[in-house]
């Protein structure tokens, strides 16, 4: 069985070893890009692919503003700072995410909570985080959320959309709303995914985006910021560019800020990628069908298919094992063929930085975790 899926993986990008979990798809076009910001002298955190990248953005995922900065984590830090995340509050998350997610919330002091996830979606369960909230917590006479056993307050919940495949956002959404709590979108992997013909990262307060270098587009890093708030985006914008206000010659620093700009040099590039996006994810969910169809008949693992109503960019495609030693076995298998496989992340609730944090039940999650594995989804030709 093994070898049939190593033979399956090789045909598709005509490789017989050293076939890379993501690889970027870079083209000339890229380096066009770059090598124009440098003749421009403008590298750093000034210049017009900065302009341009923030305005591509927008116009992608449908929201008034985008504010760049140099990756999805401090993206991710400032949305929770803005949606007034503060020393000893709580954070509700899911334990089945990438680590950033549940730092974003430690780097202000805050504590991380997990609710489970979906097996549907791989994100956060509605039903486990009304089942927490109802289970642990009140609306206090200010309107705040309060956990009774912590006595700590909810100030945000951070559903992260899983291999770029969307959350049960509308309910989510709902419960948020039902108990005050600010909703931030980790839309890290999922540009150009949507749900209900809505995109990812636009259904919160804000969303955030990551342009790592193994995302669908990418610029070596690169994050971003999107809301529909205007007040919102002009301080997240003023924030990450040290909380500097505008002189002449001056260097005057009104606040605490930070220096979260994204280079322009990395915003070219961006730019650059963001006119073939639609071109990558067709290319990306072509792997999916094919990978799909391939699957149709093992009886012993199941293809991760991108939940009803939605548009997946099937960031990395996965599948599951039934049986957790034989997830071990091909992680064992592939990787000794240079075929690049990964597991799933460790939960976050079992990490030692975060063992000692509050959470539901997270019956589903650990299941995934001991038998998700995600198999190579490079685009094969740069489009």
């Amino acid at each position: 069985m093994f070898d049939r899926i190593a033979d399956f993986i090789r045909d598709w990008y005509g490789m017989k070893e050293g076939i890379p979990l993501h690889a970027p798809s870079i083209t000339q076009m890229d380096k066009d890009y770059v090598a124009d910001a440098i003749d421009s002298t403008f590298v750093s955190s000034v210049g017009r692919y900065v302009d341009d990248f923030e305005k591509i953005v927008a116009e992608q995922v449908g929201v008034r503003r985008a504010i760049a900065v140099v990756n999805g984590t401090s993206a991710l830090h400032m949305a929770l700072l803005l949606a007034g995340v503060r020393q000893g509050d709580e954070v509700i998350m899911q334990p089945l995410t990438f680590v950033a997610t549940a730092n974003a919330a430690a780097y202000l002091g805050a504590e991380p909570v997990f609710v489970d996830v979906d097996r549907s979606t791989l994100g956060m369960s509605p039903e486990a985080l009304e089942e927490f909230l109802s289970e642990n917590c009140e609306r206090t006479d200010t309107g705040d959320c309060c956990d009774l056993v912590s006595g700590r307050r909810v100030a945000a919940v951070v559903p992260m959309h899983t291999f770029g495949h969307p959350c049960r956002m509308e309910e989510i959404a709902d419960i948020c709303q039902k108990w005050g709590l600010i909703l931030v979108e980790d839309a890290a992997e999922a540009l150009g995914s949507y749900r209900n013909g809505k995109a990812c990262g636009k259904y919160g307060q804000s969303g955030i985006f990551s342009f790592n270098g193994n995302k669908v587009v990418t610029c070596g890093g690169g994050g971003a910021i999107v809301t529909d708030d205007e007040t919102l985006a002009d301080r997240a914008k003023h924030l990450t560019t040290t909380a500097k206000s505008p002189h002449p010659w001056e260097y005057i620093h009104d606040e605490v800020g930070y220096n979260y700009r994204l280079p322009n040099l990395n915003a070219a590039m961006a730019v650059s990628q963001l006119s073939r996006l639609n071109r990558m994810v067709d290319e990306k969910r072509m792997l999916a069908q094919a990978y799909a169809s391939f699957f149709a008949d093992f009886d012993s693992l199941d293809f991760v298919e991108e939940p009803e109503g939605c548009r997946s960019n099937y960031w990395l495609n996965a599948i599951i094992w039934h049986d957790a030693a034989k997830r071990d076995e091909f992680l064992r298998y592939t990787n000794e063929r240079s075929i690049s496989t990964r597991p799933i992340w460790q939960l976050m609730c079992d990490l030692g930085m975060y063992r000692h944090c509050r959470r539901g039940s997270v019956e589903t999650a650990r299941w995934l975790a001991a038998r998700v594995v995600n198999l190579p989804s490079s685009v094969r030709f740069p489009v």
